[in-house]
């Protein structure tokens, strides 16, 4: 079902994405979508899809896994660069024998394609290749589903990045930051990724590292729950406002190990602007934070 989903919402994509959004937000949220007057997060996110993302190279720019890096040196960050070992076109150009025990292989379209290597001796090389083979196959599709504009277009290169671990050789939490016009104001921490026998967490915090229950998760905790907040905490909110100035929104998404922020990505359209896992409410507080240019 889910594969002829993906295609129906891709066709109405290639005739209208507008539409695409209108069936696909109604059947997300089981209510029509205000575009001429938006006031959730999701609903501005779809309005900034069709006049702002589709046009804007800056957004595309960022919204290439490999292009980024040039922005954040533009920033002052490149401290927070994420250690490259290769960029290739092509699969076939992978030197496998040449790459570290360890390493990240990715192309710079994607979302949630990473192939992960924790001990290079046991890769099946043939299965890595068939799957960024498979991968490739998705790159003038990717962006269909959801209507994701800023994804179109974006020339594909093969990234090969440090694998980031935790004290453990586990994988890291993912700080994902949201910015509203100029200000990082929360982050999500995403937890227990690739932990055996347990799906990932996810929980809002402030600035202050408070818990805010804006999610399932949050909502649920006890009334006790905190998160302890990790060395250099504070960094995370103060790189993620360095790059989110020239957007009215964006999610930076950050990792934080010993004490050292290392950049992940930049992602305009969380969940492709349908995130049914916020609150309602919370839908509509993050929307007011949004101040959308709306002439």
């Amino acid at each position: 079902m889910e594969k002829i989903g993906t295609f129906f919402k891709s066709l109405l994509t290639i005739i209208s994405p507008k539409l695409n959004t209108w069936v696909v937000y109604f059947f997300k949220f089981k209510k029509p979508i205000r575009l001429k007057n938006p006031q959730t997060l999701d609903e501005k996110i779809q309005w900034l899809k069709f006049h702002d993302y589709y046009k804007n190279s800056l957004v595309t720019q960022c919204a290439d896994k490999y292009a980024v890096r040039d922005y954040v040196k533009s920033c002052s960050c490149p401290e927070i660069l994420n250690d490259l070992y290769a960029v290739y076109d092509t699969v076939e150009e992978v030197d496998w024998l040449k790459l570290p025990d360890k390493f990240v292989i990715k192309w710079n379209f994607g979302c949630g394609q990473n192939l992960i290597c924790f001990d290079k001796r046991t890769l099946n090389v043939e299965w890595a290749r068939k799957t960024l083979v498979s991968w490739y196959k998705l790159r003038n599709r990717f962006y269909l589903p959801y209507s994701e504009m800023q994804y179109k277009g974006i020339k594909p290169k093969l990234v090969c990045e440090k694998l980031i671990e935790t004290r453990d050789g586990g994988l890291p939490v993912d700080y994902k930051v949201y910015c509203f016009n100029g200000r990082a104001e929360y982050a999500l921490l995403c937890m227990n990724r690739g932990t055996d026998g347990q799906h990932a967490k996810y929980y809002f915090v402030d600035r202050n590292w408070e818990l805010q229950r804006f999610n399932v998760a949050g909502k649920n905790a006890p009334i006790d729950f905190s998160l302890p907040r990790p060395e250099g905490a504070e960094n995370l909110f103060f790189y993620a406002e360095k790059l989110c100035k020239p957007f009215p929104f964006v999610r930076v998404d950050l990792y934080l190990e010993f004490g050292q922020v290392i950049f992940g990505e930049l992602t305009f359209t969380p969940c492709g602007g349908f995130d049914v896992n916020r609150l309602p409410e919370t839908q509509l507080l993050f929307g007011q934070k949004l101040r959308l240019q709306m002439k």
